[in-house]
């Protein structure tokens, strides 16, 4: 890092805004809806007659009647107050992979023979979607060795979810559905891994790191037995290490009858280096709203793309999209399916940047992609550990590759700033917060950033001069961190209030009672 960075004299843009129901005027309108037309009037009827009368409301929703001009200034305003890839250095929100998006991806999905087909159309109008969807198919076979995709997972989550689910299907199909009943994860693989067979219904082994920091493979063996389900596995896991042994760990599981999953929502330091199929995966994902750079939307729109071997393809949701000569179709006539997961065919705007992304890179570009990835890490890392109060957790003297999960404790205990502390004072100079960790917090004070592929030297470089600042901060005026943000949009939160406070507002309804006891 240069001597010369230099930290921005930043302060956030504040509107005093209010809701946009609290803009409301009665009579205002931001479109005028031309009256319907005589003969549609007298062919079609009255709309209420459509609708059965215990679906018609009582009275009219309870909606905001705003002009054109105040709904622009009031979202405009909104955005100015907000961080993101487009206005904010967000190398700090670690395990979610935030690249920039490149905007002729963005024009693509707004052309009409996208952002205006229905979902019902006839699959002979949408021929190029599914074009679409079926040549990102063949790609993502291509970078994983699976032999079947699935676009319809929105999120990683629902993915794992769905993983899940065809776990369950292919033992039951085999007759041993009732006896196997445990699912195999371990700590620093995403919480999903866990929470999902969870959901389903199976028990959960989790596995410890061991003294290396990888997950102990003597606690895999003691684990196996013949109710072992699957192996549900981040790799690499979220403190940056890529487990040496992964090769034994799936086949012992495969010799005790249980399937292997590997969450490769953060692919994006092994993009062209690893593939799950050779390693011996029966399933793997992709979040494209991550590693293939969609937009991560904050909990969505995404895609969770979910990839599976030969012998698990007929159990995917319906409906797949086939080739039949020049001619894409959707398959629904798979009858070991394990149904639908989404509506429709998941987020197809985001396998249309998916597909635009990868077309740009070419398979030297992805090779690169990974490469840059981890070059970027390892140079943060450098910073980082010269950083007075920051230190590394487990692996140490190991090479990490897309991410690492830093602390904080030494700098807490010598000064009483927390992570938490740090995160808050980081906006106060125009950077993105950063992602602390996933719970629990095996590691101490935690965080995790990810510089990605798509991130500069002079990126990195301001980061980390952020960090060093607010190091010496705390070492030399901590309430001047512990109090902030000082020149963001709010002000810290009392955390004592938390989120069952009475006045915490979750919907409108709330706000305007909250506000009526208040006056």
């Amino acid at each position: 890092m240069s001597e010369e960075t230099k930290l921005r004299n930043y302060h956030a843009q504040v509107w005093d805004e209010p809701l946009l129901m609290d803009l409301s005027v009665e009579g205002q309108r931001g479109i005028l809806i031309p009256e319907t037309e005589k003969e549609i009037k007298a062919a079609v009827g009255e709309a209420e007659d459509l609708l059965p009368s215990n679906m018609q409301r009582t009275r009219p929703p309870d909606l905001p009647e705003v002009a054109q001009p105040q709904v622009l200034r009031h979202f405009t305003r909104l955005s100015q107050m907000t961080m993101g890839n487009d206005v904010s250095n967000d190398i700090g929100v670690g395990t979610c992979t935030m690249k920039y998006s490149p905007k002729v991806n963005e024009a693509l999905c707004c052309l009409p023979g996208m952002s205006e087909i229905h979902p019902y159309q006839d699959e002979s109008t949408v021929q190029g979607m599914l074009e679409i969807m079926y040549k990102t198919r063949d790609f993502l076979r291509e970078i994983s060795g699976m032999d079947e995709i699935c676009f319809q997972p929105t999120s990683g989550g629902q993915a794992v979810y769905t993983a899940c689910a065809i776990i369950r299907a292919y033992h039951k199909a085999r007759g041993e559905g009732e006896k196997r009943d445990q699912v195999i994860t371990t700590m620093f693989s995403h919480p999903v891994d866990a929470a999902c067979p969870a959901t389903v219904g199976y028990e959960v082994i989790t596995l410890m790191p061991d003294q290396d920091g990888y997950p102990d493979f003597e606690a895999l063996k003691a684990s196996l037995s013949e109710r072992t389900a699957a192996l549900l596995i981040t790799n690499p896991e979220d403190i940056g290490l890529y487990n040496p042994r992964i090769e034994e760990f799936v086949r012992l599981v495969h010799e005790a009858g249980g399937l292997c999953f590997t969450d490769q929502a953060n692919a994006n330091g092994v993009l062209g280096k690893a593939r799950a199929a050779d390693v011996g995966f029966d399933m793997c994902h992709f979040n494209l709203h991550k590693t293939f750079s969609s937009p991560h939307g904050g909990m969505g729109p995404g895609c969770g793309a979910l990839a599976v071997r030969e012998h698990l393809a007929k159990h995917l949701p319906v409906p797949v999209v086939e080739k039949d000569g020049k001619r894409y179709e959707l398959d629904y006539d798979r009858p070991d399916s394990i149904g639908k997961v989404r509506d429709f065919y998941g987020n197809v705007q985001v396998v249309l940047r998916t597909y635009a992304w990868i077309m740009s890179l070419g398979a030297k570009g992805l090779n690169e992609v990974a490469e840059i990835a981890v070059l970027n890490n390892n140079y943060l890392e450098k910073l980082l550990l010269a950083v007075p109060g920051i230190s590394e957790s487990y692996g140490e003297g190991k090479r990490r590759l897309d991410q690492i999960r830093y602390s904080w404790e030494k700098m807490t205990e010598e000064t009483g700033v927390t992570s938490e502390d740090v995160e808050r004072r980081m906006t106060d100079f125009g950077i993105q917060s950063y992602w602390l960790s996933h719970h629990p917090f095996v590691v101490p004070e935690p965080f995790t950033p990810e510089p990605s592929d798509s991130h500069s030297k002079e990126d990195i470089d301001e980061w980390a001069a952020v960090m060093k600042q607010i190091s010496k901060e705390a070492y030399e005026d901590p309430d001047k961190v512990k109090s902030a943000p000082h020149r963001g949009i709010t002000s810290a939160i009392d955390e004592s209030a938390a989120l069952l406070h009475e006045k915490c507002m979750f919907t409108y309804k709330k706000y305007k009672k909250v506000k009526a006891e208040e006056k």
